[in-house]
């Protein structure tokens, strides 16, 4: 059985990159009828932030994303916070000293500072040379009994290679000679990255570690803790980066990398999702518009490019405007405007009437956010009037006041009644359509771009016409 796992750091927002790791984890598992973990690595107790973990779950939930284990839901590899771990990873730190695959290292932060600084002198990298190798077991011991503080560091071999067997891009061989003897245990008795991640992993029984390709550096550590504990590595995928349009790595200095972000914009989970999954990998068919089950049966990692593909914004707007077009129903969309017009303080007579403006804005909003902010006039009388809006209804004023008298005695502002009666004013006057409708549509809405002018007429109600109009009049 193929079992994956995804583990966020709780230090921040819930980070795209996060879900793009989490959906490609959850589709393999899926795929292969097995099992998916969420794992939350809370061992950088200096950026630990206490709300970010249930942030994470959430929006891994708003998603679509279950896991079926995790610290929110438990199971069988409990607990799932590496910070509720720490005598499995202090016990497998001491096995490797007790078999010569790592050794305890003393130095202060200061002795750290001046070997860091001599081996740049000698133009050399790193920042620890190995000296702590030569200690004998039985001073080490000794030291470590009257509570010296030390880290533990993997003893990594100097010669040879190591090769990192990865699923996508073939072996990856790299020089001992340039592995660094790296902490894996640090001196408050927290696990560094690479020794948890690795115990974890095995304990958790992670056949598929998919993960991002900056972790390919520290994959031979990984490697080599495999060996040195005598375990069987998983398949190791690395996938290719989330970038931004200028092709650096995707980042919130350059960009929006919150889930919640997008979230409160308006996108919609399913969209989302979508778009995530085009990003380095493609349907068969060639399809842009696919759901998650679509991408599992689906999926195969032959169609995944690892060049890396630009997460942009104008993109996942589109796409989220084909969902709302093209996707949800009316009754669907409707439900989901709700809360963003809550927030906006807008109130609706009723569902239907909601819906009836969903539908006449549909083709003219791409986020749900978007809407809010195009369809104001349809809930308020006090809504914000554009320059140009004033513009048109300076350029009409002549015919405004006739206008207003022509839809007061109309029987009804349905299309069928008011547009013939409409064309014949037109007519009369010997005037282009523009020249009276450009101005009606600015006096109505405050804009001039809306629905046809008859349906706005229809929606708004002769009540709310009349008295905008005899307000643009005055």
């Amino acid at each position: 059985m193929v079992v994956t796992r995804v583990a966020p750091s709780p230090t921040g927002d819930p980070h795209v990159g996060t879900a793009y790791q989490a959906l490609f984890d959850y589709v393999w598992a899926k795929k292969n009828a097995g099992r998916f973990i969420v794992r939350i690595e809370d061992t950088d107790r200096a950026r630990y932030n206490a709300e970010s973990e249930a942030r994470i779950l959430a929006a891994l939930r708003w998603l679509g994303i279950s896991h079926d284990e995790g610290p929110d839901i438990g199971g069988p590899n409990a607990p799932y916070r590496q910070s509720e771990r720490l005598s499995l990873y202090q016990k497998y730190a001491q096995e490797l000293i007790e078999k010569g695959h790592a050794y305890r290292a003393f130095e202060t932060p200061e002795e750290l500072d001046a070997i860091r600084k001599e081996l740049q002198q000698q133009g050399q990298r790193g920042g620890y040379d190995g000296r702590a190798r030569s200690i004998s077991k039985e001073e080490s011991n000794h030291r470590a009994a009257q509570g010296e503080p030390h880290v533990v560091r993997l003893k990594a071999p100097r010669t040879g290679q190591t090769v990192l067997h990865d699923q996508l891009r073939g072996p990856i061989k790299f020089e001992n000679s340039g592995i660094e003897d790296a902490v894996l245990l640090k001196s408050d008795g927290f696990p560094t990255y690479h020794l948890a991640v690795v115990v974890d992993d095995h304990e958790m029984g992670i056949t598929d570690a998919v993960r991002g390709e900056e972790w390919i550096p520290s994959a031979p550590l990984h490697v080599l803790l495999y060996q040195a504990f005598g375990w069987p590595e998983p398949r190791w995928y690395h996938m290719p980066l989330l970038l931004n349009p200028d092709k650096s790595k995707l980042s919130k200095r350059k960009g929006n990398t919150s889930i919640e972000w997008y979230r409160d914009q308006g996108i919609l989970p399913e969209a989302l999702l979508n778009y995530l999954g085009m990003m380095g990998w493609s349907m068969p068919d060639g399809r842009e518009v696919f759901g998650l089950q679509d991408m599992i049966e689906n999926f195969s990692w032959e169609r995944m490019s690892l060049g890396g593909s630009v997460f942009g914004w104008d993109k996942l707007k589109w796409l989220n405007g084909k969902y709302i077009r093209e996707i949800l129903s009316l009754d669907d969309l409707a439900e989901r405007l709700k809360p963003f017009m809550e927030k906006a303080g807008y109130t609706w007579q009723n569902d239907t009437y909601l819906k009836q403006v969903a539908e006449a804005m549909r083709a003219r909003f791409e986020t749900l956010q978007e809407f809010v902010e195009k369809s104001g006039y349809f809930f308020t009388d006090n809504y914000p009037v554009q320059e140009k809006a004033l513009a048109k209804i300076r350029e009409g004023a002549a015919y405004l006041p006739e206008v207003r008298t022509l839809l007061a005695k109309l029987p009804s502002l349905e299309a069928e009644v008011a547009e013939p009666a409409f064309k014949s004013f037109i007519e009369q006057k010997g005037l282009k359509a523009g020249a009276v409708m450009q101005p009606l549509r600015a006096a109505l809405t405050g804009v001039l771009e809306t629905p046809g002018m008859f349906e706005v007429l229809h929606l708004l109600g002769r009540e709310r016409v009349i008295a905008r109009l005899d307000r643009a009049i005055q």
